[in-house]
């Protein structure tokens, strides 16, 4: 996947276990909407560390399992969980109002975010992190799956893009990325 070094700033860089991404502004673009109709970007949540997850409500496997692990993840934290956001933006608009995918994401983690918003927000959002997505055709009217990259991106309290990580990796892996930018 990407990986970029972090520039020299004094001191060394982080030993992620995922993919250092540092200057790559992954996400830089995203503005998407919350189930209170507000826009929300990078900046809205300044001051936090985000993971972001891109996914929809009706995938059958690897998004339940992806959240159930960030909620993990979140048990792993203990206290410092309340300086870390989750945030699950749906790829799939037409099913996924923003008050649908939030309170998806709310049945993982009472704190977890969703968010959503036109197909045009939404192609917008996800060039910015680079991911892809994707409506499979079906044999059946009105029935779809989507197919997506399932990557978790960790921003840092600034708003940039420090780690991508595969989905499949460990709670434990994960904790230890974000512990290293509270």
């Amino acid at each position: 996947m990407l990986s970029v070094t972090l520039a020299a700033c004094g001191g060394s860089d982080p030993k992620f276990d995922g993919s250092n991404v540092t200057g790559t502004h992954l996400g830089r673009d995203m503005a998407m909407v919350d189930a209170a109709g507000a826009v929300r970007t990078l900046a809205s949540y300044r001051g936090k560390v985000l993971i972001i997850y891109f996914g929809y409500t009706h995938c059958p496997d690897v998004c339940p399992t992806s959240m159930a692990d960030l909620a993990n993840v979140m048990t792993l934290l203990k206290g410092d969980a309340r300086k870390v956001q989750v945030v699950m933006i749906s790829v799939d608009p037409d099913r996924d109002t923003p008050a649908i995918v939030d309170h998806y994401a709310k049945a993982f983690n009472p704190a977890f975010i969703g968010l959503s918003g036109s197909a045009e927000q939404l192609a917008k959002t996800a060039k910015s992190f680079k991911t892809y997505y994707a409506r499979e055709p079906s044999k059946t009217p009105g029935e779809y799956a989507m197919s997506h990259a399932s990557m978790f991106y960790i921003i840092d309290r600034t708003g940039e893009a420090r780690v991508i990580t595969n989905s499949t990796a460990s709670p434990k892996a994960i904790a230890h990325d974000v512990e290293l930018l509270l």
